[in-house]
Parts: structure tokens; sequence; C-alpha cells
């Protein structure tokens, strides 16, 4: 895959006031994780945490090809997703580091953020945990009778575990309007994607189940946006769940503990020349200058909404088993 950057003319799925706004988004992204890495080496932050650094052109992508009212159910590497989606940023910050402010009080921390009030069921721990999840809400779609949608996304390791399998299967016979969205980010923790498939492209196994699969280059934003409103047209129309494969790369580790000996520091730096976010710039037309100033703006934004978290309560532990179903 090479980077061959679009002209400007080339015409895009979306208005130039649209473009910038989705180019502000994955700015948006890149300096929240950023700033939650700083927070993390700083010892401010609980546990570990799973950047998409480098993958911002899918989560904005993908999200922003779906309808309001339309669901989604995200995995551990799920920041930008939530933040594509609406995700308030002083409330994703004071969330990430566990004040009684944040989307779940705190308690749900970088693996766990959900929006319920948005349709945004939450990210998940389990690797392929929500695909499962996913046909019970392709299900409930159908018996209500609605005209949403449900996404769900995980990484190419994900689709190694059995609930892929089962989960593809069921939305296929059912014909539930599910948007399978699989981020290829190259590696299942330490496990190369050439070492555990013996496939070119994950997309192909959709074939197996009598449904639509495609690959895009996943740090082409247009292009991922294209494919998952497609897709989601097609789930729309009745006709059942597709398979979109958004080939991509992680720059830093699976976590913040990964030492990453598996792979060399020119492979990363290879996919940083591929950065989908000077990449889309150039695709607007926008000049250097204009774009660090949408990175500062960014920047700001992030700085106020820790400034926001910093200020928030933290959880009160009597409020501990609230929640807990007994």
């Amino acid at each position: 895959m090479t980077d061959k950057a679009s002209p400007v003319s080339e015409s895009l799925p979306f208005t130039p006031a649209q473009g910038r706004e989705l180019l502000q988004q994955m700015l948006r992204i890149r300096a929240f994780e950023e700033k939650a890495e700083e927070l993390y080496a700083l010892g401010r932050v609980h546990g570990t945490m799973h950047l998409s650094i480098g993958q911002e052109a899918s989560a904005v992508g993908a999200s922003n090809a779906l309808q309001p009212g339309d669901y989604l159910l995200n995995h551990h590497r799920g920041h930008g997703h939530c933040l594509a989606w609406g995700g308030d940023l002083n409330l994703m910050m004071a969330e990430f580091m566990g004040k009684e402010t944040g989307y779940c009080r705190g308690r749900g921390g970088s693996m766990h953020i959900a929006n319920v009030e948005a349709n945004n069921l939450g990210a998940n721990g389990i690797v392929a945990g929500g695909v499962p999840i996913a046909v019970g809400v392709g299900l409930s779609i159908r018996q209500r009778r609605t005209n949403q949608v449900c996404m769900v996304v995980f990484g190419d390791g994900a689709a190694n575990e059995g609930a892929f399998h089962e989960s593809l299967n069921m939305a296929s016979i059912w014909t539930l309007p599910v948007v399978y969205l699989c981020e290829n980010n190259q590696y299942a923790m330490s496990m190369p994607m050439r070492s555990a498939f013996n496939i070119e492209r994950i997309s192909q196994r959709a074939a197996s189940y009598g449904i639509p699969g495609v690959t895009v280059d996943g740090n082409d934003l247009a292009e991922v946006y294209q494919a998952v409103a497609e897709a989601a047209a097609r789930a729309r129309a009745g006709q059942g769940p597709s398979l979109v494969e958004a080939v991509t790369y992680r720059w830093r580790g699976h976590s913040k503990s990964d030492k990453q000996a598996y792979r060399t520091r020119d492979e990363v730096k290879e996919w940083q020349q591929r950065d989908p976010i000077p990449r889309f710039a150039r695709r607007l037309g926008l000049s250097e200058g204009e774009l660090e100033g949408l990175q500062a703006l960014a920047r700001q934004e992030v700085d106020e909404a820790l400034a926001f978290a910093e200020a928030s309560p933290e959880p009160d532990p009597s409020t501990l088993l609230e929640g807990v179903y007994a």
C-alpha cells in the first residue's frame, strides 16, 4: 500500500465545511490520546490504556457515515470512536481520569467508556466481546421495526475468535442491520496478521456467510466513510450485514506495557509516513499553516478538558456498589 495523496479537485462525499470538521475530529482524537499518554507517564491515571494514534481516519470516517439514532459497539482501543460519535471531551477526560463527572462516573475508565443516551453502548475489554452483542442489538432493531443500524468495531485479532464466526453467521441468516468494522492494524497484540490468517484479506471471510465484504485503506478517511455508508444503506434497506475491513496501523504498542519487540522502528516510521491527518488536510487543500492552527485549537480543547477533569470530584467510595446487580 502506498500513500498517494489524491488531488484537491477530486470529489469527496461531503462538503468542504464538513471535511474541515472531520479533520478537526481527527486532530481532537490525536490531541486527546497524546495527552492521555502524557498523563500515564506522569502516573496520573489508573491502569493501562490502548492508544489508537495513527488510526484516526478509520474512527472518524466510519462514525460519520452513520446517522443519528444508530448504535455503536466499541473495542478496547476506542477513544477515537467515542469522540467521533459526538463524545464530550470534558466527560471523556473525566472518565479517563476516574472522576465522578465522567461518562460512567469514573467506573469505566479507558476501556469501558459508554454514552448510552447517544446510543454509544460502550467499549469492551474482551477481545470480540462486542461482536455477539451486535447480533442482539440488530435483532432488537428488527423486532422494533425501526430504521436504525448497529456498527460494531473490532480488531484483526477478534476476527479469529469463535464469537466472530458465530455472530456473523447468525446476523446473516437473520438478515440483521449490522455493520461489522474490522480495524486491521496489523497486530493482535504481538501476533502479525500474516501469521494468523491464511488469506490475504480478512474481508474475504464474508463470503462464507453470504454477505458483502470489502477491504479499504483505513488511513483514507473518505474511503472508510464511503464503504461504511454503503454498508449502512444496505442494512437499512433490509439486505442484512456487511463486513468492512479497514487496513491501518497503530503507532504505539498494544498497551503501555508493550515493549514492541515484534516489530522494527523502520516499520513504524514507514507507516507514520502515511499519517491520515496531513493526508486528509492535503485533500482539503489546506496549507501547513492552516493545519497547524487547527492542531493548536485541538490541543487547547484537550487542555480545557483536562482542567475540567482535574477540578472534578473523585467518586465517593460509599457509592461503590451502585449499579451492581444482586
